[in-house]
């Protein structure tokens, strides 16, 4: 459905490491940008479709954005229960803090089980599985 997306994070280094130990439950691979980002990408060989994160501010961006002045929400797919589980795990120990622990998610969405953990920066991230 996308091609890209991107955000800032204020410690590339605290980014990296958190994102690293997310990636392999979901499928997901770090692949190094430049020496101020990397992409998240299901495919290290074509990293189409991607999340860029970094801290340089973008040519597109506008003078004065901030980086997290307004926390995102990315929710990432998960193969089924036991990736949304081990997403949660990688995340606690790679320094995320507990933003929902792996469990059925609301009657509005029908059969869906997620997990949601904050980044480094206050970023909800989520994995879950439509099952």
């Amino acid at each position: 459905m996308f091609d890209h997306m991107g955000f800032r994070v204020r410690d590339l280094a605290a980014a990296r490491r958190f994102y690293e130990a997310v990636a392999p439950p979901l499928g997901l691979h770090v692949v190094d940008n430049t020496a101020s980002s990397f992409v998240l990408t299901p495919n290290p060989d074509w990293p189409v479709p991607f999340v860029w994160i970094g801290t340089d501010r973008p040519a597109f961006w506008r003078e004065g954005d901030q980086t997290s002045a307004s926390p995102i929400h990315l929710a990432l797919q998960a193969a089924d229960r036991g990736a949304v589980a081990a997403f949660h795990r990688a995340a606690i120990a790679a320094g995320g803090t507990d933003n929902g622990a792996p469990g059925p998610r609301g009657p509005a969405v029908a059969r869906y089980y997620a997990a949601f953990v904050l980044d480094p920066d206050g970023n909800n991230i989520e994995a879950g599985v439509r099952e």
